[in-house]
């Protein structure tokens, strides 16, 4: 089983989905891992409550830009209070591969969802205590 997650992560770093800018974002935010030097900006597109439309753009690891990637695709459609509450969980659920107790492995694969929180919530910067996620 973990070979084939291994394999959506190589996949997703390789060929991401949802990757760019869009012209004229709702929200956009940028944030970057000082430990590792990745850096993921989020941009969403939003009308009536509900995500229409997102990219994301950044250079970084294969798990940051796979997770990127990842979360992309389970944004589109969601609504902005459910995306609020997408929790850190949810999105290592979705990588699907164990990250262990590894620091910077789990900081770059939280990235997207650092990016994602702090643009909806409008603030500059959430605190690196990946468990606030």
């Amino acid at each position: 089983m973990d070979d084939m997650y291994r394999e959506q992560i190589l996949e997703h770093s390789k060929y991401p989905h949802n990757f760019g800018t869009l012209d004229a974002p709702s929200v956009s935010h940028e944030e970057h891992n000082p430990l590792c030097g990745d850096k993921v900006r989020m941009d969403l597109q939003i009308a009536d409550g509900v995500i229409t439309d997102v990219r994301f753009s950044g250079r970084g690891c294969a798990i940051s830009q796979a997770s990127a990637s990842l979360l992309t695709d389970e944004l589109i459609g969601m609504p902005v209070e459910q995306a609020k509450v997408f929790s850190k969980d949810d999105l290592l659920e979705l990588i699907g591969i164990p990250l262990g107790k590894n620091p910077v492995r789990l900081k770059c694969a939280l990235l997207s969802l650092k990016a994602l929180k702090a643009g909806l919530y409008g603030v500059g910067h959430i605190h690196d205590d990946d468990d606030e996620l």
